[in-house]
């Protein structure tokens, strides 16, 4: 039943893949810029607004839109007390549970939200108000960008715990022996 949707949920998981594996270089970018940034400041008592704000736009990109690719990777904060104590059906459903009604939902309405506030800040052309500050609208947008890819990694998430729960088919990583 669940199993004929597994497709979709592949192509999901390459999306936040690609898109994780892209981001990383950000890290590289923002580590370099930080750098060259406090080599001028404090060698050549040289700075710019523009170069502080890209560090932060850099750090916002990364963490917006890699939160799609922590989620496939099981890599987000949880508490596993109990957690890694359950059997791996009783764990599908509990991942299956909070997608569908805690995840799914916080994503949708936060990406909806903040789509507003990055169209007000692109339509106005919206600028930090600090001197030689860089265009916001580009930042803005990755709120809802990255909501709507960790929303698409949830459904994703969903899809393989169903196909898990109902067609038995194993989770990625799971040992057939794992499967009550």
């Amino acid at each position: 039943m669940f199993s004929s949707l597994l497709p979709i949920a592949r192509a999901i998981d390459r999306l936040n893949e690609t898109v994780g594996r892209a981001v990383t270089w950000l890290v590289l970018a923002a580590v370099l810029i930080s750098a060259g940034n406090a080599l001028m400041r404090y060698g050549m008592n040289m700075s710019s607004n523009a170069w502080l704000e890209i560090q932060w736009y850099l750090f916002s990109l990364i963490f917006m839109l890699g939160a799609g690719y922590t989620l496939k990777h099981n890599g987000h904060v949880r508490i596993d007390i109990l957690y890694g104590r359950f059997s791996a059906r009783t764990q599908a459903l509990v991942d299956l549970a909070g997608n569908l009604l805690f995840l799914l939902p916080m994503a949708a309405l936060i990406g909806w939200l903040s789509w507003a506030g990055f169209h007000e800040s692109y339509s106005i052309g919206e600028t930090s108000p600090d001197a030689g500050g860089l265009l916001r609208w580009p930042v803005k947008l990755a709120i809802p960008l990255g909501f709507l890819l960790l929303a698409l990694q949830g459904i994703a998430e969903a899809i393989k715990r169903a196909a898990f729960l109902v067609d038995g088919i194993p989770l990625e990583g799971q040992q057939a022996e794992e499967i009550d």
